[in-house]
């Protein structure tokens, strides 16, 4: 076999003529006539081995130059065998409608070593027109059509369907614009207790901003301060402060620890943990899910992680609940009627036949949910609105204020509001926090799995169940004991003084099991980290009177309202000198240290991520599902990044 192959190899090699230079500048010389008359008067008559090089033919030029006359050949005819099977169907679209023909080159005499000879004119345009059709028209004569992809079947009056279309690709889009909108406020100024002594403020057990800061850290690049909570940040994580004793719905506490930004100021850290009824007590819950299906939804980290989300929740349900689920997209419909919470195939099935597309009719999808909420209302039962959204309210009652006087008057119903916000770039937090703080809900930003897990699966019960309603804090700070003093976040939850006593002012909730954080900085009387000069002609406590309260930096009143009663509740505490920290405070001072620094806060002085890093890392103590640890790497994260 290897003789027989050998000897086809040489008889392959003998019929081969030697490559001839001069042969293959004549072939070229010959392309080079033929281009230019094809091109007219003002064609470039230069040779081609003179001219720029340019585009695609330059390359197939190239190539061809470099074979022998003979492969060149083989090449050639390779390529327009390709181009015939390819493109003979959209021909005709190639051939220019009027002008003269081009030439067709013909083979040079075999013995033949001089110039070209003659060639022939090539058929006009027309009749290449015609012979097409003739061709296309037998072959759909002797084949029948098969249907296309897109449904498109060829015809004598479409004979091109189907057979070599060229399909434009859409054009690519530009990147959707950021119109993300947070709500938030300058930080908390430095209060002189001797002109005002008072701070109230409501609580708040919200997370959006934590997950937030930690998406934008995770995508390499810094928060926009305004998303930056530290109230939220802080709040974020559980933390181990001690439970009810009694009937109480929740149990304050209060400690006193050294600043770690500052040696001549102290932490007053105040600390909520509310009661966790056992998951047998709970009444039954009527769950309405809200879900946004506008075009602006259709992403990964949106709609397809919404669906996820709501899997991981339906497992927490029991049979006695009902889930009913509104959608809003242009128009809002309900999708599944109310159905008891064990039939997850039904509900699995609902969320996964939905899809986004439209602009987004927001209050009409509220307007719906709410009407759907009342229908599934019973004696004892409670009702929860959960709106799954990226927060863009583009049709309708679309304004943050507008939403919030709405959403006020249907809480008084009884049913509540919390919102979960997914995807990023047009994140609308400012409507967010106007819907969930004023629905007695909870706002929560949802980027992973991970926190679908904490916040619809391990703290599911505090995020659907208040333990109490419109809790406020206020504390009267000492000013014979406090200089100055400031509250370190809850900006967007200041109230007035006046509002501590008035029921009718509305506050944050706690839900069972949630604990609440706050912090005030203050400086101590004679401090030297005083910031402000004493008044001159400010009031002095005189030598000859005693000081009744001796030895208190200040009292503290927290104010609610328990489930289903209009009338608030008063427990009052002094703040005295010689409290000992509480369990917790060195982790949830690094987070609010951590917070500030993302602000860019003027108060830490030159205190910075390591000492964050540092505090954290010492002060992580029972971290089960590694929040604690994930936000040293955050800070880590964050130290680089502005390193940058």
């Amino acid at each position: 076999m290897s003789d027989e192959l050998d000897d086809l190899k040489a008889a392959m090699r003998a019929a081969t003529p030697a490559p001839d230079p001069r042969i293959k500048a004549d072939h070229l010389a010959l392309a080079s006539r033929n281009f230019a008359s094809a091109q007219g008067s003002g064609a470039d008559t230069r040779p081609m081995s003179d001219r720029p090089r340019t585009g695609i033919w330059t390359g197939v030029r190239d190539m061809l130059n470099s074979f022998s006359p003979r492969a060149a050949l083989v090449a050639t005819s390779a390529l327009i065998a390709v181009g015939v099977v390819t493109l003979t169907p959209v021909r005709e679209m190639m051939l220019p409608p009027e002008g003269p023909a081009l030439p067709a080159i013909r083979p040079r005499d075999a013995g033949s070593h001089g110039g070209a000879t003659e060639p022939e004119p090539a058929p006009h345009p027309a009749q290449a027109r015609a012979k097409i059709a003739e061709r296309q028209q037998s072959a759909l004569a002797s084949a029948p059509p098969a249907p296309m992809a897109d449904g498109v079947r060829p015809s004598p009056a479409n004979p091109v369907a189907g057979y070599g279309t060229i399909r434009a690709e859409p054009a690519p889009q530009p990147a959707e614009a950021d119109t993300e909108a947070y709500a938030n406020a300058p930080a908390n100024p430095v209060h002189v207790t001797a002109e005002s002594p008072v701070s109230t403020f409501s609580i708040d057990v919200d997370t959006a901003s934590y997950a937030v800061v930690r998406n934008s850290l995770m995508h390499g690049h810094l928060p926009d301060p305004d998303a930056v909570r530290i109230e939220e940040m802080v709040n974020y994580f559980p933390y181990d402060y001690p439970a009810p004793e009694d009937a109480a719905p929740f149990r304050p506490s209060v400690g006193l620890a050294a600043t770690p930004w500052n040696p001549h100021t102290r932490l007053v850290h105040i600390a909520i943990q509310g009661r966790l009824p056992a998951l047998a007590d709970r009444p039954p819950l009527n769950l309405v899910f809200l879900i946004d299906t506008s075009g602006s939804m259709d992403a990964a980290n949106k709609l397809a992680l919404l669906k996820q989300s709501f899997a991981l929740m339906l497992g927490q349900l029991r049979a006695q609940d009902q889930v009913a689920i509104v959608t809003y997209a242009g128009s809002a419909g309900l999708v599944l009627e109310p159905t008891p919470a064990d039939d997850r195939v039904a509900i699995m099935a609902a969320l996964n036949r939905l899809d986004a597309g439209g602009s987004t009719a927001g209050a009409e999808g509220l307007e719906l949910a709410y009407a759907t909420a009342r229908d599934m209302a019973g004696e004892g039962e409670i009702g929860r609105v959960i709106l799954a959204t990226d927060g863009d309210f583009n049709v309708g009652l679309s304004d943050p204020e507008d939403l919030k006087t709405y959403i006020a008057a249907q809480r008084e119903s009884g049913t509540y509001l919390s919102v979960l916000g997914f995807g990023r770039g047009n994140l609308d937090d400012a409507t967010m926090q106007a819907l969930a703080q004023n629905g007695n809900g909870q706002a929560a930003y949802i980027d992973t799995l991970s926190e679908a897990q904490k916040v619809l699966v391990d703290q599911l019960t505090g995020a659907l169940f208040p333990i109490a309603g419109d809790v406020k804090i206020q504390v009267e700070f000492n000013p014979a004991q406090v200089a100055e003093f400031r509250l370190i976040g809850y900006e967007t939850r200041a109230l007035r003084r006046e509002d501590f006593n008035n029921d009718r002012v509305d506050a944050g909730d706690i839900g069972a099991g949630h604990s609440v954080t706050a912090l005030y900085e203050i400086v101590p009387a004679g401090s030297p980290g005083r910031l402000t000069d004493p008044l001159r002609y400010g009031a002095r406590p005189s030598a000859a009177e005693p000081d009744p309260v001796a030895g208190e930096l200040g009292y503290l009143r927290l104010r609610y309202k328990r489930p289903g009663e209009d009338t608030g509740n008063l427990i009052e505490m002094p703040i005295t000198a010689d409290l000992p920290a509480l369990p917790d405070t060195g982790f949830a001072a690094s987070i609010a240290g951590f917070g500030q620094l993302l602000r860019g806060s003027a108060y830490l002085g030159d205190w910075g991520y390591g000492e964050a890093i540092a505090l954290a890392g010492a002060n992580k103590g029972k971290d089960p599902f590694g929040y604690r640890t994930e936000a040293v790497q955050l800070m880590r994260l964050a130290q680089s990044l502005s390193a940058r």
